[in-house]
């Protein structure tokens, strides 16, 4: 069944403004116009980011399994989609996904800045590692589900156990590339495919 309705979701300190958010919101608007597109602006607090996307999803089509919606998640945010995904059923494509924010972010509580506009701060509380641990999702309850592209030359998260964490998964191991996946363009064709979108 086609794709109707794809959901974006940024990392840590970024916003709708990143380059991969761009460039996939470019495609689906040239090459597949009928499907709705939504990348939100995530608040820094995850209780908060997550009731954002379940209550701008509710409406979407096929609430029998949500096989017509798809989510795409960025480092945090594959984390996000991962939650998303279990909770919803639905197709999610991983770049570069964080596995344990909890434990990583911890050593980020205070102020940040965002990457796109550094004028644009917002402080991560002590309170926001917890929330990461209660949206853990567990064991993937279909792997199939999921696309991870994972880079080995990523300098931010280790790629050996984003592998492990999506074992079973459809996995596009690079041998090089870099947390930002900075050749993203390439990988488009195959998160298309994999997205199958109307």
């Amino acid at each position: 069944m086609p794709t109707t309705h794809l959901l974006y979701l940024h990392g840590f300190r970024s916003s709708p403004l990143s380059v991969k958010a761009r460039q996939m919101a470019a495609v689906v608007k040239h090459r597949h116009p009928g499907v709705r597109w939504w990348c939100p602006q995530l608040p820094p607090s995850p209780r908060a980011a997550m009731d954002l996307i379940l209550n701008g999803a509710a409406g979407w089509p096929d609430q029998t399994g949500f096989q017509r919606m798809a989510v795409v998640g960025s480092s945090l945010g594959g984390f996000y989609a991962t939650a998303v995904a279990e909770r919803l059923g639905c197709r999610a494509v991983l770049l570069n996904p964080a596995v344990d924010p909890a434990r990583d972010l911890s050593r980020h509580i205070g102020e940040q800045t965002s990457w796109q506009n550094p004028n644009e701060h917002f402080f991560f509380e002590p309170a926001f590692v917890d929330e990461l641990r209660d949206l853990h999702a567990g064991p993937l309850r279909t792997p199939g589900n999921y696309l991870a592209v994972i880079a080995k030359g990523d300098e931010v998260l280790d790629w050996r156990e984003m592998a492990a964490r999506y074992a079973g998964a459809h996995i596009e191991l690079l041998e090089g590339g870099d947390h930002a996946l900075s050749d993203f363009d390439a990988h488009v064709p195959l998160i298309l495919d994999f997205l199958r979108l109307a």
